[in-house]
């Protein structure tokens, strides 16, 4: 995984218009799964999404502040088990 969307994220949806690699989703309405999640199997590492995020909810996974360390899983899990294992 590159780039991990916090749950500082007010799902804006910048980060999506920019990804080049159209990695990045959100299921509308879904309390399970409130923000954007970055697909890490096709994510390229560009932070094109990081330069536009103006809550700054957007992290390298290594960058992650220690407060936000539960949104990474909850990233993973949004591809092996939610939603999003559908997208890889």
């Amino acid at each position: 995984m590159a780039y991990v969307i916090v749950s500082t994220c007010e799902s804006c949806g910048e980060c999506v218009e920019v990804c080049p690699t159209e990695s990045i989703y959100n299921i509308k309405d879904n309390a399970a799964w409130p923000t954007h999640y970055i697909n890490p199997e096709t994510c390229i590492d560009c932070g094109a999404c990081v330069a536009v995020c103006p809550t700054e909810s957007i992290y390298y996974e290594d960058d992650v502040p220690a407060e936000y360390e539960a949104d990474i899983e909850k990233n993973e899990a949004f591809y092996a088990e939610g939603p999003g294992a559908d997208l890889i």
